[in-house]
């Protein structure tokens, strides 16, 4: 039907004749000639009818907006240029015009910014703009690129199964009836994890898959009920083995599809690093602020809101410095008292240094009353606080301290423009292995459960769960962790003991993971491997804050199709086959 794409037309077609196809971007009639933008995937074309050609300018006088068309014509110079157009220099002369498909009114123009769910009811309107074009043809040079490398590289893209097991991995899994086996459910895969680690006993030496995964759990902008992830495995690697190669990987893609040059090699901070500068086990390292422990400076106050925390070993006090900070009014300092909140701050407590020449009388705070002069002291010269600074203090559990201060330094950064533009990507290593649910009084895995812990003796491990490392590592990239991983157990033996640590007991874990109890059993070799978020490394690259801007066709927050208004009832006919029966909530 076309002979050349819109935005494709050139000079080197100047007098010749060409067919393109597209939508209306904008008509412009006049009294003896109209003008079109016709637009396509690879962009704009203007395209002319002058009233000689009778028939071309009629019909081109009913044409609408998005009204799709196939165009031949002749292609010339343009007297006013536009270089903002790949196709600027020229422009293409209507013999004759053909309406493909005629367009209704839309529910919204292209260049205007509807709500959200009406951006995603009509979905395929909102993915004809050429930003959205954009961002899905960068996903699809991404995984292109990936693809391409691991081939190269003797890696065997092998699928997995999508109706498997239900398996605990952190999240609920989403649930699929069986019709011939009443009663009884598949699950959707969380992730490809057994899988791939049975095929590292398999004899498998390199695999790799752009798989599918799905998680029933709670949304926001990085999350999705359904997902993609580039997940890999090796036999016989150590954790070094695993990051230099992936490291590689994505260092090359990154320049391959972005241009980007992320620099030599990652630098590499533990987890216990990273918690107690930032406050995050995936920091932003463009942000140069960093949280401060004062608790040594505050042990020996009566204010017991500091002090407390201070001489609890579980306890965390820590003071966040913003430079600049004093100018912020007592309704911004209010509103970051709220921001902490959402993670899980009972209260912010604050000290303004209007003058520090002054020393307590250049100090404006509601605390600073409470603290005597050594404190006060200890505290400015501990965060080498400046006139004109504020400090944020945190005072609490140690975790709930460092998420609410990691996320006021990520806000306050932003909100006083303090994040550098710039790439900084690091490795997050040496995880606990388990952290204690003190609710369910029982240990949860930090990362999975079949994570290999750095203690190799399964009686150590035992003897000193609550202290235990894992071989774990994250690759986190401006904030954002974009692939995680670890060396796996690959013993039956610690598979077991780590299993009876989070409370799974050898009935239950036999009737859930027996088939990989089974096969570690059968020379299992070491092995490890990592996993990378497709859709976080695409929303990256594409200078957005959210996946769903990356992904064709995503969910709401509630997780809703609203295009295809999923999910939605079945008959009861179709129940039944499925023998299930749906129980209607009480409150409904």
């Amino acid at each position: 039907m076309r002979s050349h794409y819109c935005g494709l037309i050139h000079e080197a077609l100047i007098d010749q004749s060409v067919s393109v196809c597209g939508w209306v971007d904008t008509v412009r009639l006049q009294s003896h000639v109209a003008f079109v933008d016709l637009r396509d995937h690879e962009g704009i074309v203007q395209i002319v009818v002058e009233r000689e050609s009778e028939e071309a300018f009629r019909q081109i006088s009913g044409v609408g907006y998005e009204y799709c068309l196939r165009i031949e014509g002749t292609v010339r110079r343009r007297v006013s240029a536009n270089d903002k157009l790949r196709s600027g220099q020229v422009e293409v002369l209507a013999g004759r015009i053909e309406i493909l498909n005629k367009a209704e009114g839309l529910p919204f123009a292209l260049h205007e910014n509807p709500n959200e769910d009406t951006r995603l009811t009509y979905r395929y309107l909102e993915l004809r703009r050429a930003d959205m074009q954009r961002k899905m043809r960068l996903r699809t040079r991404l995984v292109s690129a990936l693809r391409h490398y691991l081939d190269e590289r003797g890696f065997q893209d092998i699928e997995t199964p999508i109706l498997t097991k239900a398996t605990p991995e952190g999240a609920r899994d989403y649930l699929v009836p069986s019709r011939v086996h009443p009663g009884e459910f598949f699950a959707l895969p969380q992730s490809p994890q057994l899988f791939k680690q049975l095929l590292m006993v398999a004899g498998f030496d390199r695999y790799y898959q752009i798989a599918r995964c799905f998680r029933d759990e709670d949304l926001r902008a990085d999350r999705q009920p359904e997902f993609t992830q580039l997940d890999m495995e090796f036999a016989f690697v150590g954790e070094r083995d695993v990051q230099d190669a992936v490291e590689a990987m994505i260092r090359h893609v990154f320049q391959e599809v972005s241009g980007v040059d992320l620099g030599g090699p990652f630098p590499r901070m533990s987890y216990a690093e990273a918690m107690a500068r930032y406050g995050s086990d995936k920091p932003d390292l463009r942000i140069a602020l960093e949280l401060v422990d004062v608790a040594e400076h505050v042990r020996h106050v009566e204010f017991k809101v500091f002090s407390g925390p201070a001489n609890d070993p579980a306890g965390r006090v820590a003071a966040l410095r913003v430079p600049g900070g004093a100018s912020f009014t007592r309704k911004q300092i209010d509103e970051l008292g709220v921001h902490a909140a959402k993670y899980g701050a009972k209260g912010l407590a604050w000290l303004r240094v209007d003058a520090l020449e002054n020393g307590r009388d250049g100090i404006n705070s509601p605390v600073a009353k409470f603290l005597d002069d050594a404190a006060l002291e200890g505290v400015l010269g501990a965060t080498a606080a400046q006139s004109g600074d504020l400090l944020l203090f945190g005072a609490g559990d140690y975790k709930t301290v460092s998420d609410f201060l990691g996320a006021l330094r990520i806000k306050v950064a932003r909100d006083l423009g303090l994040v550098e533009n710039a790439w900084k990507p690091l490795w997050v290593v040496d995880f606990p292995m388990f952290e204690f649910d003190a609710e369910a009084k029982r240990f949860v895995a930090l990362h999975h459960p079949f994570t290999a812990p750095k203690i190799d003796d399964v009686a150590d491990l035992r003897a000193n769960a609550a202290n235990a490392v894992s071989r774990g590592y994250d690759m986190v990239l401006n904030g954002n962790e974009i692939g995680g991983g670890s060396i796996r157990i690959h013993r039956t033996d610690m598979q077991s003991a780590v299993f009876d640590l989070l409370g799974i007991g050898a009935e239950e874990a036999q009737a859930k993971f027996g088939f990989l109890l089974e096969a570690l059993r059968y020379g299992a070799p070491p092995h490890g491997g990592i996993a990378f978020g497709i859709d976080r490394i695409a929303a990256l690259m594409a200078g957005t804050d959210s996946i769903r801007d990356v992904i064709a066709f995503p969910k709401t927050a509630s997780a809703q199709d609203l295009m295809t208004a999923a999910p939605s009832r079945v008959p009861g006919a179709q129940l039944a086959e499925l023998h299930v029966q749906v129980v209607e909530p009480a409150d409904r």
